[in-house]
């Protein structure tokens, strides 16, 4: 994890966010890039109403912008005193999920760091559709949203819940593994069964599954769907006192379908969890 992308609405949400990304990688040397994004509907400071901005406007909320991150720079640089860490503010118009694509490309992004939910009033990031939305403009950077304001953890137990069909090999997993080996923490693969057996191709991922995580403290874990999914991962999450969560993303797949559930948009039960999306890369 050399250059993580770290999105900012300059909330204490996203500040934790950010906090949280510092702790956990605090061992590594590596550049944070802040990422601020803004658009004519952004509240202008000291503006009485939401008007949309003209061009002097745009200028002076983009200047806004540049002042909050050399800021927010200067109090997370207090707050951690990490000389592994570099933090560069990066101030960018538009949506911001294309803006999160292309500055991950340009800067070659290792991880982008998103907090659950901000001050701008946009719907839940974490299991709601921004996160949705941002992972699948996002083909190919793992995701690692913070729920809410949580103190930071080291993570020691991780969940990867995989249907053993995609994300079983070293490069999808490889975020994972960086995280387990940064804090020391046992992975619990779970798979859910939807099928009397695994197929051919299930069983060669399982095998291969297996063979990433030889050198980690690790466990699998098969369950039965009953009802549905997602209950099905909450009642795996408590039994087992997990401390990060995991999947593999696919569009309009297993990992969409799963959020669509009623229980998962109940976010209260994953207060504490912070949530990694892996991207499919096969």
């Amino acid at each position: 994890m050399k250059s993580i992308l770290v999105a900012t609405d300059f909330s204490n949400d996203a500040y934790c966010a950010l906090f949280y990304g510092t702790k956990l990688f605090k061992e590594t040397s590596c550049t944070f890039y802040i990422l601020n994004v803004y658009d004519e509907l952004t509240p202008l400071k000291n503006k009485r109403a939401p008007f949309l901005s003209n061009k002097n406007e745009l200028e002076e909320i983009e200047a806004q912008s540049n002042i909050a991150l050399e800021k927010l720079i200067h109090k997370i640089t207090l707050d951690t005193e990490n000389p592994n860490h570099k933090f560069i503010p990066l101030s960018k118009e538009g949506n911001l999920s294309k803006n999160i694509k292309n500055t991950t490309k340009a800067y070659d992004i290792d991880l982008v760091l998103i907090g659950s939910k901000g001050e701008t009033g946009a719907k839940e990031l974490f299991f709601g559709s921004n996160t949705i939305q941002i992972t699948n403009t996002i083909s190919n950077c793992p995701i690692l949203a913070i729920p809410k304001q949580i103190e930071y953890t080291a993570p020691k137990e991780i969940a990867f819940v995989t249907d053993y069909k995609q994300g079983c090999s070293l490069s999808n997993i490889a975020p994972l593994l960086f995280i387990a080996k940064q804090t020391n923490a046992a992975i619990r693969v779970m798979h859910i069964i939807e099928e009397a057996s695994l197929d051919a191709e299930q069983e060669l991922k399982y095998k291969l599954l297996e063979n990433c995580l030889k050198e980690y403290q690790h466990s699998f874990t098969t369950m039965k769907e009953f009802s549905d999914k997602a209950k099905v991962i909450h009642e795996f999450i408590a039994a087992r006192e997990i401390d990060l969560f995991c999947m593999v993303h696919q569009k309009r797949n297993f990992l969409e379908k799963l959020l669509r559930e009623p229980v998962i948009k109940d976010v209260s039960m994953y207060a504490n969890i912070p949530f990694l999306i892996l991207p499919s890369m096969e």
